[in-house]
């Protein structure tokens, strides 16, 4: 305890890191403030939550759960009708799509091999394929208020202007999309100013504000009629200590590959010849390479069972794939997890660039040959390790599901127990603890060196 205290006193001790932190904490301020101004057009005082309104108006349990989780990433924007509703996602969905693009067309890989001019000019393109996105979005969500959850015919008192006014969809569609590129700059700022890592800060701000509330309703549903009483949210206090645990464990798990350097030096004699480097390096593979990507792709492809379920409505089958905690929608879900593993770590990681950068560079793994043996060889531990990282992933993924009624009462608490919102908490902040860690670092490296600077000047 007394070293973090310590560590606590260090960190305010440099003008440099706190003026950081305390830069990110006022653009977290403002962005949570952000997230409560409603749209001009619609009086969220006749509704409240959008979710909750539509959950007592019957919603079904897979709309509710899905929107759950938008709602949580843009800390409940989303089910605010917020000028924010949009949150930081179409950046992300901007960022995944270039990503994917620059594996297909050479414009975008060469940008990607330019250095610092080519990532400033891709960071260019994805800002403009935000607005884009967001202008597919923004109509998708005032469809959604309008039809889905407040439906004008039952609330009129909702809106100021009617729903289907030019008026109500034009400046609507315009602040939802400056609401996302406002998101989007100030994510920016964090990661220029602050601490870094803006845009992943601002998605686990938005998911720990709704913590508290999802907790506290646990808590009334355990302790009041029907609930397991005190002692059970004692066990799901330690039972979610314990996933946090096994997300850190794999988010951080490698595999080291051990390779060694070979320099040539000139020998006495007139005779080249190979010297090892005294210190041996390794190559880190991550058991989950991949982070939550395969997460994300698998559940924007969850809606399409969903869809099935019109060919035949007497189905039960099917029926399963409506509900978000069904068995049916979780074991399909698992296995798009898996296979989107294999094939997300497929093209982030190349195994050939990295085995001609080693070759280039004198560098070789102990009994296997430069090239593509290397190549090969580094492919097929990549394979073994994403195979238990994958069963790992698709575990934490439908954990939630797992623990929802089992013990877990409320839908809103049981998500934080696994899945993407869980995977992005312990990422971005063992991110930003290793930021923090990085300045310590470098200021006891600055001070070794002024020390020395001292000591030789006083010794002039």
């Amino acid at each position: 305890m007394k070293e973090f205290i310590q560590t606590l006193k260090n960190i305010w001790s440099l003008k440099e890191l706190r003026d950081k932190i305390l830069f990110t904490l006022g653009i977290v301020l403002v962005y949570r403030f952000a997230s409560y101004i409603s749209l001009p057009a619609i009086n969220m005082a006749e509704v409240g939550n959008l979710l909750d309104n539509y959950k007592n108006q019957g919603g079904n349990k897979q709309g509710a759960g899905l929107l759950g989780l938008l709602s949580s990433f843009t800390g409940g924007a989303f089910s605010r009708a917020s000028i924010m509703a949009l949150g930081i996602m179409p950046y992300i969905s901007a960022s995944i799509i270039v990503q994917l693009m620059g594996m297909a067309i050479p414009y975008l890989q060469k940008l990607q091999k330019d250095g610092e001019s080519g990532r400033n000019t891709l960071n260019q393109i994805t800002r403009w394929l935000t607005i884009a996105v967001c202008l597919v979005q923004a109509p998708s969500y005032l469809t959604s208020i309008t039809q889905m959850f407040l439906p004008h015919a039952q609330f009129a008192s909702a809106y100021y202007v009617h729903p289907d006014s030019i008026m109500f969809w034009l400046p609507s569609i315009v602040i939802l999309v400056a609401g996302s590129v406002f998101a989007m700059w100030l994510g920016e700022k964090i990661t220029d100013k602050g601490i870094g890592n803006g845009i992943s800060i601002l998605i686990m701000v938005g998911i720990l504000a709704d913590f508290p509330g999802a907790f506290i309703q646990e808590v009334a549903t355990q302790t009041g009629k029907g609930g397991f009483g005190t002692i059970m949210i004692l066990i799901e206090v330690l039972f979610w200590m314990l996933v946090v645990l096994l997300a850190i464990v794999l988010s951080v798990a490698v595999r080291k590959i051990p390779i060694q350097y070979v320099s040539r030096a000139q020998a006495r004699g007139g005779v080249n010849r190979n010297l090892m480097q005294g210190a041996r390096q390794w190559i880190p593979l991550k058991v989950n390479a991949s982070g939550v990507m395969p997460i994300i792709f698998a559940q924007a492809l969850m809606f399409v069972p969903g869809l099935l379920t019109k060919v035949d409505e007497s189905n039960t089958f099917l029926a399963g794939f409506k509900n978000v905690f069904s068995w049916q929608y979780n074991v399909l879900f698992a296995i798009l997890i898996i296979i989107f593993s294999f094939f997300y770590t497929a093209i982030t990681i190349p195994v050939n660039q990295m085995a001609d950068d080693l070759k280039r560079n004198g560098g070789l793994i102990p009994k296997v040959r430069p090239g593509k043996e290397t190549s090969d060889y580094l492919d097929d531990i990549l394979s073994k390790i994403t195979l238990p990282g994958s069963i790992f992933l698709a575990i934490f993924a439908i954990l939630p599901a797992i623990v929802y009624g089992a013990f877990v009462q409320t839908d809103r608490f049981a998500l934080f127990f696994g899945g993407t919102s869980l995977l992005i908490m312990v990422g971005v902040i063992l991110d930003t603890v290793q930021q923090i860690n990085t300045y310590l670092l470098n200021h006891h490296y600055d001070g070794l060196m002024q020390s020395k600077l001292s000591r030789t000047n006083n010794n002039l």
